[in-house]
């Protein structure tokens, strides 16, 4: 059968599940979780996974699920990967109470995306006429909230980085893979947007001691650690001329902690900062003077201040030649006119982590109003949200394992990897180091 024709049959096949495909996009939307506790989205697919007959691997980085369909042969290895978690953003209309959590990102779409593109192999039994494997990856832990809850985990040896598919490199999930496919929530003008970049960032907990005092009674007595927060937060504020535009630095910190009692001058203030850049030596020189004002502000009040460093993500970048691969089915998916081009994104991805070792892409498609990350994300258009993007993963993962896997084989020869698995993990070390 030739990539055309097959390409047909998966969209029709794709097309009968639609609704389906829809139904779960709404449904765990409805229900978002927090990275590393995504149980009730990773049971949903564990489910749909043996309703279509795949054998699964469940808990992978604690709440992952993996999967498999074999080819007529394995020239090739492509994972596809939906992301299973949600964001804090507790004045979101659909956010969970008790949490805070909701889909503000649009993981829900990945999540019904990659599914819907199982059923689609499936029901035509496509992967036969395949010269390579298929995997499919549901990933945790994807956006970096909740640092003192991952910093227990980490504590506790439960995770080793805070980034679901940094903790998929580092158990070797990733080892037998040679291409990864995914997409993000978020065409904008465009119904689809390819290629691009994104910044990369460490993460900071910072810790102010000082000297509790009754702040009515004998506050001189005290030594006021949110104060010494604030100045070195201001001290921050005052690098911000010294960055260059085209390392896209970004330094955003809030107080998770600012005291125990307004009455109590406050001793034990806590904050979660991240430090994003283009690159890694941009993010280490901000990172640097990050911690010169946060010692300086320690310094003025008198208090003392524990900065952790630990693993943010990596700079993604991405492989042209498969990017134009999905670029060009989406144009004869949609048009011309509805395809246009990411530029570098100052947001950050742990999929950057993973598009330094194997070639990877993260296009976005459309189907949302409002602003990510915000009360106002709302899905208007379920059919390009959440079947659209299926059609399109099925239609790339053709191309790339169709006749021998020439087109997988042409990507995977025309990517230079700046890291293996070991020399990733390394970096990271030296990176948190500051070195």
């Amino acid at each position: 059968m030739s990539p055309e024709k097959m390409k047909e049959a998966l969209c029709l096949a794709i097309d009968a599940r639609g609704e389906q495909i829809k139904a779960i996009g709404r449904d765990i939307f409805a229900h978002p979780e927090l990275g590393y506790r995504e149980q009730r989205t990773s049971d949903l697919v564990q489910r749909t996974f043996a309703e279509l007959g795949l054998e699964f691997e469940a808990g992978i980085a604690l709440t992952g699920v993996r999967a498999e369909m074999k080819g007529k042969a394995s020239r090739a290895r492509v994972a596809v990967l939906g992301e299973l978690d949600g964001l804090i953003c507790p004045q979101h209309p659909s956010s969970d109470p008790n949490t805070g959590a909701a889909h503000a990102c649009g993981h829900n779409a990945q999540i019904a995306a990659v599914l819907g593109l199982a059923m689609g192999l499936r029901d035509t039994d496509l992967i036969q006429e395949l010269w390579g494997d298929v995997v499919f990856m549901a990933v945790p832990a994807e956006e970096g909230v909740e640092a003192e809850y991952r910093r227990k985990l980490l504590s506790e040896g439960k995770i080793k980085f805070s980034g679901g598919k940094q903790n998929l490199i580092a158990q070797g999930q990733f080892d037998d893979i040679d291409l990864a496919i995914m997409f993000h929530t978020g065409g904008d003008e465009k119904k689809v947007k390819v290629g691009g970049s994104h910044n990369g960032y460490i993460k900071k907990y910072i810790r102010y001691r000082g000297r509790e005092a009754h702040a009515g009674g004998k506050p001189h007595e005290g030594i006021n650690a949110l104060n010494a927060a604030l100045m070195g937060l201001m001290g921050i504020h005052a690098q911000r001329e010294t960055f260059r535009d085209e390392d896209h630095i970004r330094i955003h910190p809030i107080i998770i902690k600012g005291g125990d009692a307004v009455n109590i001058v406050p001793s034990d203030v806590r904050i979660d900062l991240q430090v994003r850049g283009a690159n890694f030596p941009a993010v280490l020189d901000a990172s640097r003077k990050v911690d010169r004002a946060l010692e300086a502000g320690a310094m003025a009040i008198g208090a003392e201040v524990e900065i952790t460093n630990f693993p943010g993500y990596m700079p993604r970048v991405d492989c042209p030649p498969l990017s134009k691969i999905f670029r060009d089915n989406a144009i004869a998916l949609l048009g011309e006119e509805a395809v246009g081009e990411t530029l570098h994104r100052p947001s950050s991805t742990d999929a950057g982590d993973l598009s330094q070792i194997i070639p990877t892409i993260h296009p976005y498609v459309g189907g949302t109003e409002g602003n990510f990350h915000t009360k106002d994300l709302e899905f208007v258009d379920e059919e390009l949200a959440y079947v659209t993007p299926a059609k399109l993963l099925g239609m790339t993962l053709i191309d790339l394992l169709a006749d021998e896997a020439k087109g997988a084989l042409a990507c995977k020869a025309s990517f230079t990897p700046r890291y293996s698995r070991e020399t990733y993990l390394k970096a990271w070390e030296e990176i948190v180091e500051g070195k």
